[in-house]
């Protein structure tokens, strides 16, 4: 049985995360009290085998995929007016495809991952992406569904999503090249 002090402890975090998916208080606070409610339920299946964070977060993970599951028929998105340019990234290639910058090491990746700084400039970063590409993102990379489920989710095409993933992955990189450094190593 786990003392529901502890599970309460979590909401900071479990909050941070369901902001850096929803990108709205209102929703993601919703959420965060749908997972702490479910654990309390569901305390006794805790088997201890993972912490309480990680056992928390699967719970959320699957209270924000169930979300936009029910939402998979509205349309969620503006249109893709606001997304970015392919264009906006050639400055980052030479005229041989290759970075014009090399990528910066990092020292530690697997530890920085769950620093409380990465996600700090994660969510930093996540905001400068138009709203449509975030969520793509995060559907596949944050919460591991599959293209075509987020394909269905969203009403997109294949192609459409491999273009919104590149463009999120691109903005992240220039993003977390600049904030990283002032941000992430204090």
């Amino acid at each position: 049985m786990i003392d529901p002090q502890q599970i309460e402890q979590e909401r900071p975090y479990l909050l941070r995360y369901a902001l850096a998916q929803l990108r709205e208080r209102d929703a993601a606070e919703e959420a965060v009290q749908e997972t702490l409610l479910a654990a309390l339920e569901s305390q006794g299946s805790f088997s201890g085998k993972s912490t309480v964070r990680t056992w928390l977060t699967s719970i959320l993970r699957f209270k924000l995929i169930d979300g936009l599951r029910r939402k998979g028929k509205e349309k969620l998105f503006e249109s893709l007016e606001d997304e970015a340019d392919d264009g906006d990234f050639d400055g980052l290639f030479a005229q041989d495809g290759h970075w014009r910058e090399p990528v910066r090491a990092w020292s530690g990746p697997e530890s920085q991952l769950v620093s409380k700084q990465f996600w700090e400039v994660f969510e930093a970063c996540s905001k400068v992406m138009p709203r449509r590409t975030a969520m793509v993102f995060a559907m596949r990379e944050v919460m591991g569904m599959e293209i075509a489920e987020i394909c269905n989710n969203l009403e997109i095409s294949a192609t459409n999503c491999s273009v919104l993933l590149y463009r999120a992955r691109m903005t992240l990189r220039e993003c977390f090249s600049t904030r990283w450094s002032r941000e992430g190593e204090r």
